[in-house]
């Protein structure tokens, strides 16, 4: 056989060999789950999950401003109790308190009798509608110490060690991007200023919530200690949910790695 043919029927061989192998991995990467920083994607999501997870844990859809209704639904003080709720959290007149995924204003219109005029609530939203409602809501109700935020997926944002509180209620399971979003809350925090985790109790099957949008103290602690935060107190009275308090850690103050 002559040389020239040798040598190009080699090539042939070769370019094949490598196509053969690049569909191959592509086949591959359609059917395993991919990997982000802090995240692992799979192909397909669950029915109620978006198909990211974050720490063994598949994050769950969004509920959109459609459900502004279900928000201030006349059975909720019963079924949920957010008078103790609010109670249970120690906000002294004249604090900055924010409430992450305000929603239609639920607990801002709550929030704000209890800083006062000389306090402020922080109410912020990734969906310009919710903060649609919740204008009309606040001007319904003749209030005056609340600003509204639009926030985005990876950041509620608010300036840097300017919040006393930060209250998220059934809402952080829904955190697109769930680290990056806590570190800026870590940032927002004051020195002594404290989280709160609201979420409905995956350990109860007897509270009617779709399973991911529900979360286990195991899994809030989990975390939330993996996003530099450190535990101070929970608060177990309510119906359907677990009221967990936490803080900047004590031994670092530096905010957790981005």
């Amino acid at each position: 056989m002559p040389k020239t043919l040798s040598f190009t029927l080699l090539v042939v061989v070769l370019v094949l060999s490598s196509h053969h192998e690049n569909s191959w991995s592509q086949q591959t990467a359609q059917t395993k789950p991919t990997k982000a920083p802090h995240y692992q994607l799979m192909p397909r999501a669950s029915r109620d999950g978006i198909g990211k997870f974050y720490q063994d844990r598949e994050i769950s859809q969004v509920m959109g401003h459609m459900g502004a209704s279900w928000l201030e639904r006349a059975g909720r003080q019963n079924e949920e109790r957010p008078d103790l709720l609010i109670d249970s959290l120690g906000i002294q007149p004249g604090q900055i308190v924010a409430d992450i995924g305000a929603g239609s204003g639920y607990f801002s219109r709550r929030l704000s009798a209890k800083v006062g005029q000389e306090g402020r609530v922080m109410a912020v939203d990734i969906q310009p509608e919710m903060l649609a409602i919740l204008r009309r809501s606040l001007t319904a109700a003749d209030i005056s110490n609340v600003t509204m935020i639009l926030g985005k997926e990876t950041s509620p944002n608010l300036p840097p060690n300017s919040v006393d509180l930060v209250l998220m209620v059934d809402v952080y399971h829904e955190f697109s991007f769930p680290h990056e979003m806590m570190t800026q809350i870590y940032s927002a925090l004051k020195p002594e200023g404290q989280v709160v985790w609201v979420e409905y109790r995956l350990e109860d099957p007897k509270v009617p919530i779709k399973l991911l949008h529900k979360m286990s103290r195991q899994q809030v602690h989990k975390e939330a200690t993996f996003q530099g935060f450190e535990f101070v107190r929970s608060y177990e009275g309510l119906p359907r949910q677990h009221v967990l308090f936490y803080k900047k850690t004590s031994k670092d103050a530096s905010a957790p790695t981005p």
